[in-house]
């Protein structure tokens, strides 16, 4: 089980500055769509430069023009690109054999499917590499999260890895292992903590079961 943190409210010098607080202690770091919308690509592309030895995923929640966008996010630098399981078959085949030619994974983000086993049954047979269930901001102002739709995943998931997102923070960390996940994806969990280093450390140790 791997961590990933997640950046969405900082420019490039703050996640600079955080990474460096916890590089030692994730193995992805996400460069949330807030960032990327006001930094562009050339946030993903200083993150994997100050970081090399960090993966770096570029979360473009892409919609349309999979191959193009997974083309320009590669050219950046990003290791994994985030695709959104509502669109159409084609923009997500098209993600796939863009991110093959460069080496890269695609990640399905399944916000919003309405459908999600089988959703995730027909993504998983297009051979990507991670499925993701994700609670969005405005879902955890709800209240919701995503313990049920990551069982659901997990019953038809054949090939690809799956990732759970939103709102996880170390009280809850224990039932998301519980979950058995491959991938953990944490914010606010840790960029909110006053000692930002120390929680990462807790959180790797917890879900590499330490």
């Amino acid at each position: 089980m791997e961590l990933q943190l997640a950046l969405d409210l900082v420019d490039i010098p703050g996640a600079k500055q955080l990474v460096a607080e916890v590089a030692e202690h994730i193995d992805i770091v996400e460069i949330g769509t807030p960032v990327v919308i006001n930094e562009g690509l050339r946030a993903v592309k200083e993150i994997k430069e100050a970081f090399p030895n960090l993966r770096v995923l570029a979360d473009l929640k892409i919609m349309d023009a999979g191959g193009y966008e997974v083309m320009k996010a590669s050219e950046a630098g990003a290791d994994i690109i985030t695709v959104l399981g509502v669109s159409d078959d084609s923009t997500i085949k098209g993600a796939i054999a863009e991110a093959r030619k460069h080496g890269k994974k695609i990640m399905v983000d399944m916000i919003n499917v309405k459908d999600i086993e089988d959703r995730a049954r027909e993504i998983d047979a297009f051979g990507v590499d991670y499925i993701c269930v994700h609670s969005g901001y405005d879902h955890q102002a709800d209240g919701k999260n995503s313990f049920e739709e990551l069982a659901a995943i997990k019953r038809v998931v054949k090939q690809a890895q799956t990732a759970i997102a939103g709102g996880i923070k170390l009280d809850t960390l224990p039932e998301v292992i519980g979950a058995k996940p491959d991938l953990v994806i944490v914010g606010g969990g840790i960029t909110g903590q006053a000692d930002k280093k120390s929680t990462a450390a807790e959180m790797k140790r917890l879900v590499s079961g330490v």
